[in-house]
This record gives structure tokens, C-alpha cells and sequence, in this order.
């Protein structure tokens, strides 16, 4: 911004002004120096530069690509200036939106099953556009900087002739009274005459200030004359200090700030008011343009600590994004799971302001790293993932082809079991796609769903037969249970020709086989336990009946034999008892050998149980006679 300055000086006492294109306004009465400018945040230059004012992103909400490329085509058509932080902001919003299109679509992508590293990133043909435009833009800038540097040297010629027709006018007292007019147009002149290079701009003031005060220093002005000036000179100020004292109620600080800039390149241009007003006035205007400075310093502040609090949520999620990287990924689902978590984590950075400027770049780089660290490995996963599903749908592809030839096969028993042991094997295969793998398994169950049915078919008439044996069996199974209720006499006849009965009948459908064989063995032990109780009770008591006839000694004998064989009885049930627990059950042999041997420990123990009642009725008859 340019410094207010005094373009009349009509007396004595005038101080020397600066003159120079600084953030300091010298107060041309007192050279008292007042900040008109607080230091704002630099932006780094990414075109040509180009002299204009510096003007802040215009407030424009831009919904599409295509919207900021029209502004851009705008700029680069129309002869207007444009600030370079506009071009910037333009440039940053058109990459914002084209980047959230090309992760939309890669979301849209995954979520309908598509494989990552197949997918190719489309050519926006708005991009091409837009840099076309920029490049425009960019030359524009260029030869709009070329031309101002031009016209600032000219301007920088104009004013130098200026001071040396001031100066040649500042001879004589004579003269400058006779060129008076002459010098108005001069100064006139010299306000219209634009910018010169920053490098010769206060020399060049000064220079000016200093011959225009030696001018003035010789000119003999009426009173009259004088005081008129001053008071336009007032009025002019006096505007310009209720312009600046408006701009307090301006909401756009960073509007309200540049307008002050011109108000004060007008309150420069403006010449001297009476001696006893001029601190007056001054001091008005350079209130007034504290307030608006204070609260452009303090919208910057602000916007510096929202850039700092950007930075740490940005960093934040910087430190989600590398833990969820970390994380173990056991299955498909949890590579989902954190995908979503990646995505989601994505779409809260895009709602983030800008970070320092410093560290923008950087922290999004941070980010940028950890999510194509964690895709990159999903993508490798499901590369994986992808093999193996091509190797399990070959797999699979490979036993169809088995079952196809055994469903040709009449060797019902033997292709059977190869197709039980191949749908067995096809369970042990890890999985395909869903779509694959329903197609191979139901071309797998239809032949095996053939096979099984034609032999069904031709066992037909076999299981009807089976299923007629099956209740006949289980009739005689009946017969031997009410045998059991029966009284002992001829059972053991109806005993021998029920067991003839039923292994006369034929086979049993399989699955039944083992369970009526139980149920048989069970009705056989019933009853041949009663028929083995009853007989003990018939040998006992033909025991007891035969000790009246013996002697003393022959059972005292007896006795003594009983107590032996008792032993011999005992040892025996108990190695057939440890027997028992060697022998396994896991096959039908296993099975039937221990049927077998429990029914001998049971008749082992009736005999046994014998040999005890017959040793207690010996000692009772010898305890009677005593």
C-alpha cells in the first residue's frame, strides 16, 4: 500500500515525507510513523508475477469441475486482473473435485466386488481442459507482469521530467510565482503518472517532496488563495476519515483492509490543512485505520490457529490410517472391515481445512502413504485369494470328472464308495466364488444324484425283500421274549428251532442289521438265563439228595472239591474279565468277541454261583447234625 502524503506545501514548517511503498504512513504534518499494515501470511508464488493488488480467494462456492473451468476461461478471456490466490484457489478446488469423482468411482468399484489392481484410473477429459486454460492463464499473467514492468519504467521517466520542470521552476522567487498554474498541472500530472519500480520508488518521492516544499518555500501566495486550499484540503481528509470509520462495520475484514489501502493512496494525494488541524485530522484517519488493521491481524490469527487445528486432525487420522495398517487381517471380512475403515477415514480428511502451508503438502503425503500401504496389501491379498479360488475350482473341476465316469458305472457297491470318498474329498477343498463354486457343486450333486438314483433303482426289488426279513426277524425276536415268561418245560426245544427259524430268514436292510442282531442276542440271553437258573436249581437240589446217602468223609471230600473248583471258577471270570478290557470294539469282529466272552463270564458266574449255594448247603447239613 502506498503511504499518505501531502501534495501542497504551502508553508514554512513543512517536514520532509517518505514516500515509500512500505506498511508505514508517515503523518506528512508531524513525521510521526503509525503501522497502517500488520504482517499477513505469504503465499508461495506458482505463476509468473504479475504487480496487482492482493486480493483474497474470491468467496465463490463452486459445485463442479466444470464451473471452476468456466471461471478459468473467464479469467483467461477477459482483460481483468486477476489476484494469483484466486488461480490458486481455482486450481485446488478443480483437483479437490476430481480426485473425490476418481475415489467415488473406486469405491463404487470395490463395493461391486472389483479387483483393485484391474482397475484402471479413467483420463477426465475436464483435466486437459482445465490445464490448457491455466497455461493461458499463466501466459496472460506473464505478459501483464512484462507490460507493468514497462509502464512502471515510463512512469519512473515521467515523474523524473516532473521534478525537473518543478525544479527549473524553483529558480526564483519570480519564477514560481509566474508558474504557479504550470505547477498545479504538474502536480496533477504526477498523481495521474501510475506506480514505478519498488527500487526507485522513495527516492523518487522524496526527491519530489523535497523540490515541491523548495517551490513552495519561494512562492508568494495570497492568503486568500491558501486558506482555500486548506479547507478543500480539509473537507477531502475529513471524507476520507468517515470512509475509513465506516469500514468498521465492513463483515468482510479482508475487503474492509484493502479498501483502507486505497483510502490511504488517496488521503496521500491529497495537499496540507491548516497547521493547528493537521494533527487533528491525522490522528482521526490513523485511528480509524488501526481498527480495521487490528481485526485483519486478528482474522489472520484466527486463520492460522484453524490451520494448526486442521493439522492435528489431519495428523490424527495419519496415526488411524498407519494403526489400521498394522492390524492383522485373518479373512476376507476383516480386509472389508478395514477397508471401510480407511474409506470412512478418507471422507472425514475431505471435510478438513487446509493445514500451515509449511506442512500441508507433508501431512497429506503422510496420509496418502498409509492408505496405498494398506490397499496395496489388500490388493496382493486378494491376488492371493484369486489364485487359490483357481486352483480350488480345479480341483473341484477334476473330481466332476471322476464322478461323471463312476456315474456310468453298474458296480453299485464299489463305484458307491468312490463317490462317498470324492464327496468327502470335495468337503476337504477350501472355497471358490460363490457363483463358481454353486455352478461346480451342483454339476457335482447332479451326478452323483444319478448314479445313486439308478441304483436305487435296481436295488429296488432287493430292499423290499429285506425289509419282509427284517419284520420276520423281529417276529421270532417276539417269540423268544415271551419264552422267557414261559415255564422251563420244552423250552429249550422251542429254543433250538426259533434260533433255526431266524437264521433260516435272509439279509436285513444294513442300517438295521447291527441293532436287531443286538436285540436277538439280548432275547437269547433271556432266556437261556432262566433255563441256565433253572437248571442250577435242579442240580442243586439233586445235590442236597445225594449228600443223605453219602458218609462223613465222601463230603467232607466233596467239600474240599467245591472249595477248588470255586477258585478255579473265580480265576477264570477274572482273566476273562481283564480280557475284556484289551479288547476293542471298533470293528464288527471286535464286537461279536466280546459278546462272545461276556456270555461266557455270565454262565461262568452261574456256575460259580452254584458251587457257593452248594458249599452252603454242605455246612448246613453239618451244622444240623451237630
Amino acid at each position: 500500500m502506498m503511504d499518505s502524503q501531502e501534495n501542497v506545501l504551502p508553508q514554512d514548517n513543512l517536514e520532509e515525507v517518505k514516500a515509500a511503498e512500505q506498511p508505514v504512513v508517515e503523518n506528512p504534518e508531524t513525521q510521526e510513523e503509525t503501522p497502517v499494515q500488520e504482517e499477513t501470511p505469504q503465499v508461495e508464488e506458482t505463476a509468473t508475477p504479475v504487480e496487482t493488488p492482493a486480493e483474497e480467494p474470491a468467496k465463490r462456492i463452486y459445485a463442479s469441475k466444470e464451473e471452476v473451468v468456466e471461471r478459468a476461461k473467464e479469467i483467461a478471456e477477459n482483460d481483468e486482473s486477476v489476484a494469483r490466490e484466486e488461480v490458486d484457489l481455482l486450481k485446488t478446488v478443480f483437483y479437490k473435485l476430481l480426485n473425490a469423482e476418481r475415489d467415488e468411482k473406486l469405491k463404487a468399484y470395490l463395493e461391486e466386488g472389483g479387483d483393485p489392481e484391474s482397475y484402471q484410473l479413467e483420463l477426465d477429459p475436464t483435466e486437459e481442459s482445465f490445464k490448457e486454460v491455466m497455461a493461458q492463464i499463466r501466459e496472460k499473467r506473464a505478459a501483464l507482469f512484462q507490460k507493468q514492468e514497462t509502464e512502471k519504467q515510463d512512469n519512473l521517466k515521467k515523474k523524473l521530467e516532473i521534478i525537473e520542470k518543478i525544479k527549473e521552476m524553483a529558480t526564483s522567487p519570480d519564477e514560481a510565482n509566474k508558474s504557479y498554474k504550470e505547477f498545479k498541472v504538474l502536480q496533477e500530472e504526477w498523481k495521474a503518472t501510475g506506480a514505478v519500480p519498488p527500487e526507485n520508488s522513495t527516492e523518487v518521492w522524496r526527491n519530489y517532496q523535497h523540490i515541491v516544499e523548495q517551490y513552495y518555500d519561494l512562492l508568494k501566495l495570497n492568503i486568500e488563495a491558501r486558506e482555500y486550499d486548506f479547507k478543500k484540503n480539509l473537507e477531502m481528509k475529513t471524507a476520507l476519515c468517515e470512509a475509513a470509520e465506516r469500514l468498521a462495520e465492513e463483515t468482510d475484514v479482508v475487503s474492509a483492509f484493502h479498501q483502507l489501502q486505497e483510502l490511504h493512496n488517496q488521503y496521500r494525494e491529497i495537499g496540507p490543512v491548516a497547521k493547528e488541524l493537521r494533527e487533528e485530522i491525522w490522528n482521526r484517519f490513523k485511528a480509524a485505520s488501526t481498527v480495521i488493521n487490528k481485526a485483519h491481524q486478528q482474522h489472520f490469527e484466527a486463520l492460522r490457529a484453524g490451520e494448526e487445528e486442521n493439522l492435528q486432525k489431519k495428523t490424527a487420522l495419519c496415526e488411524q490410517a498407519e494403526a489400521i495398517c498394522e492390524e492383522p487381517n485373518a479373512s476376507s471380512s476383516d480386509w472389508e472391515e478395514h477397508s471401510k475403515k480407511i474409506i470412512a477415514l478418507q471422507a472425514e480428511w475431505k471435510t478438513i481445512g487446509f493445514a500451515p502451508q509449511k506442512m500441508n503438502v507433508k501431512i497429506f503425503e503422510r496420509f496418502r502413504a498409509a492408505c496405498d500401504k494398506f490397499f496395496t496389501a489388500k490388493a496382493e491379498h486378494y491376488k492371493k485369494l484369486k489364485e487359490a479360488f483357481s486352483e480350488n475350482a480345479s480341483k473341484k473341476q477334476a473330481i466332476i470328472e471322476k464322478a461323471k465316469e463312476l456315474a456310468q458305472s453298474t458296480e453299485w457297491r464299489s463305484a458307491g464308495d468312490k463317490l462317498i470318498a470324492l464327496q468327502k474329498e470335495w468337503k476337504t477343498i477350501g472355497a471358490t466364488p460363490k457363483k463358481i463354486g454353486d455352478q461346480l457343486w451342483a454339476e457335482f450333486r447332479a451326478e452323483c444324484d444319478k448314479f445313486f438314483e439308478a441304483r436305487n433303482a435296481a436295488n429296488a426289488g432287493t430292499r423290499n425283500a429285506e425289509k419282509e426279513n427284517l419284520e420276520a426277524k423281529r417276529g421270532i425276536i417276539e417269540q423268544l421274549k415271551g419264552l422267557a415268561e414261559e415255564a422251563t418245560e420244552g423250552l429249550q426245544e422251542k429254543i433250538q428251532a426259533l434260533q433255526e427259524e431266524y437264521n433260516k430268514v435272509g439279509h436285513v436292510p444294513f442300517r438295521d442289521k447291527d441293532k436287531l442282531y443286538q436285540e436277538y442276542r439280548a432275547a437269547l440271553d433271556a432266556v437261556y438265563g432262566k433255563l441256565r437258573a433253572a437248571g442250577r436249581s435242579r442240580r442243586l437240589e439233586g445235590f442236597k439228595a445225594s449228600m443223605v446217602k453219602r458218609g462223613e468223609d465222601a463230603i467232607d471230600n466233596e467239600r474240599a472239591r467245591l472249595l477248588r473248583a470255586y477258585d478255579v471258577l473265580k480265576q477264570e471270570i477274572q482273566t476273562y474279565e481283564n480280557n475284556l478290557g484289551f479288547l476293542s470294539t471298533a470293528s464288527k469282529k471286535g464286537n461279536a468277541l466280546v459278546d462272545e466272552i461276556t456270555r461266557k463270564v455270565e454262565k461262568l458266574k452261574g456256575d460259580l454261583q452254584l458251587t457257593r449255594d452248594k458249599i452252603k448247603a454242605i455246612d448246613q447239613k453239618n451244622k444240623e447234625e451237630e
